[in-house]
């Protein structure tokens, strides 16, 4: 079956179901949000003479739930506008409307009788064909379907996704028997390519996959800390980076979800498996069950594990004593296999440190990790057919850098196995086949294939798709062009070649210019185009900053001069390079790492890209064409002698620039002039670099020629003046500082064209000139080298 998803409807609008609608909306999905008629008016629909026929009332639940999800935090909605893609109702009224619509899903309570309930109703009103869902996290998918006809049955299948749908990429897909395979299949390939997901397929299982693994290590963790007199803070320094889980870790982690979500979670696999040992294992701890009592659920409650309180100081965090159930000051964690962990070089030694070493940290780390290992192999085949799917969902669920199969090759498994087999633990059939068939890793991997062991007692290989180009496998198949220690060169295929940041942070320096005139000079010759992309954590985080300050404090002008020149110049480069240039940025995407995206023909941004110039806030204004493109993109359109006031054009680009505005998203970066209206987006991060390759190999085959240099009208004296008294009025009023004022005068300068009447027409260079001598000038005032050394020790940006 081929069916074309453009039209969802989504049943529910609660926290789950209003922030699924804002995803779907975000990739530019129609969508109607429905929800149940309230049962009674409240007192200010009494005291506006309401009644419950009032659409006003009828529609307060769904509002509600839209409303919530605009305010949300961290941002449910790519951009405000994309709200406008939803449509709200209610199911006595608007039901109907999902007869129009190509996917239903249901997120309404989790109780098996009301969900069969609102699916018979659904089941009147949809078209044949369509495909409907449950977003569940725990409740049977076949008890839901039952009493159903044979056709709603072969549509229907569970997909859960992720709170916050929009940041979390594992959904998972649940089938039944009775669920068509191509159903299935086809909503794999629409998450995958649409909504930008992960997807594993789970079977019908107490909480599927990601939270049946999750849970049992939380569960594992505190039972261990419990056992063993380990204190909150001790599990958290544990089960954090330093095991590569997130900074959250287990008491964070369960704060932010809610404790009461956490033990609902907990009693649903509880309740539902047959094993006295699994139940015993999904036992709530009395300290939580109290917590619960008490309402001390977490972050929405105002207290959990942790609470902040008000001090003389300012604000402190306190932590809870599970043994007392008393708040105290939290406690310096300190071991040494912590500290060899944090500081080593690569992930296998971060995790082996930390695993195998001698002291308290080790021994909780090992307790937990080996009875994770083996419940994960336990549940095969029970939860899902597949190692990989377990590894990937806890990796897309829960932020684990390592799935468990992963960590356990990772640490070698016959000489984990072996010491699991010493300490008395019951080692799982499938790891006992894997070891029998002489095996010594779940994963075998080849150039372009990854081979796991698979139930069957075999190692299945399956192809790359060739959509996920992987930077460190082209590096494993020598497709490394050209290197330096800050930026590499490599061959994506069909003639187009990679630009990949590696310095750290991804921070431009030397080396990195160096890399971008060499690639040029290597593309213009040899390729047909560049990608400018990368694979890690950020896209660009910006200029060296340590660099810049250590100059500056040196007075080495002319060595600061010299690397912001030429940064303008690759950049420039790069710009008007006689092949396509697809700068493809993702996450952290600031000042210098923005201003190499503005040099490039097109830009195919990730989804979740947060792009800004955001120089102001360590003293400085954008100096590597920064400046000069916001001015350009604000202005362009505007037709030459046409008599538009720029003014405000040109405010805009102040305004963005001085206030080092930070987009929340790829759209939103178009909206504030970050991104221009061909630039494209991709949702899924995992093909953005195959993406970009497409948007090179497409320009290249239109007959791509590098843009022409023009000229640029400026607002001249006048513009500057009327900028510098906006930045004096605001200094005036207490918003910004004189420092702050400073700077912006000179971004003022800059974007004015100088001393030159208004409506003169300049060069990109003479702009260019500008931004470099602002620069200069801003580098060698203390208080901005009081910013920048700021920055650097606490990654914040001090207001003096």
């Amino acid at each position: 079956m081929t069916t074309t998803i453009n039209r969802v409807a989504v049943l529910g609008s609660g926290v789950m179901g209003a922030a699924i609608a804002a995803h779907l909306a975000g990739v530019g999905l129609e969508v109607e949000l429905l929800d149940m008629v309230p049962p009674s008016l409240t007192e200010a629909e009494k005291a506006k003479g309401l009644t419950l026929n009032d659409p006003e009332v009828r529609l307060r639940i769904v509002r509600g739930g839209l409303d919530r999800a605009l305010t949300a935090k961290p941002a449910a909605f790519y951009t405000r506008k994309a709200a406008e893609r939803i449509r709200i109702g209610n199911f006595e009224d608007h039901l109907g409307r999902i007869a129009d619509c190509h996917w239903i899903i249901e997120v309404i309570v989790e109780n098996l009788e009301a969900k069969r309930a609102l699916l018979e109703r659904v089941e009147a009103h949809r078209r044949p064909g369509t495909i409907v869902s449950s977003n569940t996290s725990g409740v049977s998918i076949a008890q839901m379907a039952e009493g159903r006809s044979e056709e709603f049955q072969a549509h229907f299948l569970g997909t859960h996704f992720f709170n916050p749908p929009r940041y979390m990429k594992l959904l998972e897909i649940i089938p039944t028997a009775k669920t068509r395979p191509e159903v299935v299949d086809e909503m794999a390939r629409f998450a995958a390519r649409v909504l930008g997901k992960g997807v594993v397929v789970a079977k019908d299982t107490p909480n599927f996959i990601a939270n049946r693994i999750g849970t049992y290590g939380l569960l594992a963790t505190v039972q261990a800390m419990l056992e063993d007199g380990y204190t909150v803070e001790e599990v958290d320094a544990v089960f954090g980076p330093a095991m590569g889980r997130p900074k959250s870790a287990v008491f964070r982690t369960l704060d932010i979800v809610g404790i009461d979500t956490f033990v609902h979670v907990a009693n649903n696999v509880r309740e539902n498996v047959s094993s006295p040992e699994e139940r015993a294992a999904f036992e709530v701890p009395s300290f939580i069950t109290e917590m619960m009592k008490r309402g001390w659920i977490g972050e929405k409650a105002g207290r959990g594990i942790y609470k902040r309180v008000k001090t003389d100081g300012g604000r402190e965090i306190l932590v809870l004593d599970p043994a007392t159930l008393e708040y105290r000051p939290r406690q310096k964690v300190e071991y040494p296999s912590l500290a060899q962990a944090k500081y080593a070089s690569s992930p296998a030694q971060k995790v082996r440190a930390l695993l195998f070493g001698r002291d308290r940290a080790s021994a909780l780390a090992w307790k937990v990790t080996k009875k994770t290992l083996l419940y994960a192999a336990a549940k095969i085949p029970e939860i899902a057919d597949d190692i990989a799917a377990v590894d990937q969902a806890m990796r897309w669920g829960f932020n684990w850098e390592m799935g468990p199969f992963e960590l356990w090759d990772l640490l070698g498994v016959p000489e984990t196995v072996q010491r699991m087999r010493n300490e008395g633990e019951t080692i799982a059939p499938l790891v006992e086949e894997l070891l029998s068939r002489g095996y010594d890793r779940w994963y075998h991997r080849e150039p372009g294939r990854t081979g796991r062991f698979t139930t069957s007692g075999e190692i299945r290989y399956t192809e790359e798709p060739e959509e996920y180009i992987s930077l460190r496998a082209l590096r494993e198949q020598n497709k490394v062009v050209m290197e330096n220690s800050g930026a590499a060169l490599y061959d994506l295929g069909d003639g187009v070649a990679c630009l990949a940041f590696q310095s750290p942070h991804h921070a431009i320096g030397p080396d990195v210019v160096e890399m971008m005139f060499k690639a040029a000079d290597e593309v213009s010759k040899n390729w047909r185009g560049l990608v400018v992309g990368n694979q890690s954590r950020n896209f660009c985080v910006g200029a060296n900053l340590f660099l810049i300050l250590m100059a500056a404090q040196q007075e080495a002008w002319d060595e600061i001069e010299r690397s912001v020149r030429e940064f303008q110049q690759a950049n420039m480069r790069l710009k008007y390079l006689d092949k396509p240039v697809v700068a493809a940025p993702y996450a952290m995407t600031l000042g210098g790492g923005a201003e190499v995206c503005f040099a490039a023909s097109r830009v195919h941004a990730s989804a979740e890209t947060y792009m800004g110039l955001v120089e102001a806030g360590v003293g400085v204004i954008p100096g590597g064409g920064g400046t000069k493109e916001m001015l350009i993109r604000n202005i362009e359109g505007i037709p030459e002698n046409s008599g538009v006031d720029l003014q405000p054009l040109v405010n805009r680009a102040f305004e963005t620039i001085a206030m080092a505005k930070v987009s929340t998203s790829a759209a939103e970066a178009g909206e504030m002039g970050y991104l221009r209206i061909v630039d494209r987006l991709s949702v899924n991060a995992d093909t953005l670099l195959y993406d970009a390759k497409r948007t090179v190999l497409q320009l290249a085959d239109a007959g791509y020629r590098p843009p022409a240099p023009k000229k640029i009208p400026v607002v001249g004296e006048a513009g500057y003046a009327a900028m510098a008294v906006g930045a004096y009025i605001m200094r005036m009023a207490g918003y910004i500082s004189e420092h702050d004022e400073k700077i912006a005068r000179k971004l003022a300068w800059v974007l004015a064209g100088g001393n030159v009447p208004a409506g003169t027409a300049v060069s990109e260079q003479y702009l260019l000139d500008l931004e470099r001598e602002a620069f200069l000038s801003l580098a060698g005032e203390p208080k901005t080298q009081e910013r920048m050394a700021h920055m650097l020790k606490h990654n914040k940006p001090l207001r003096n």
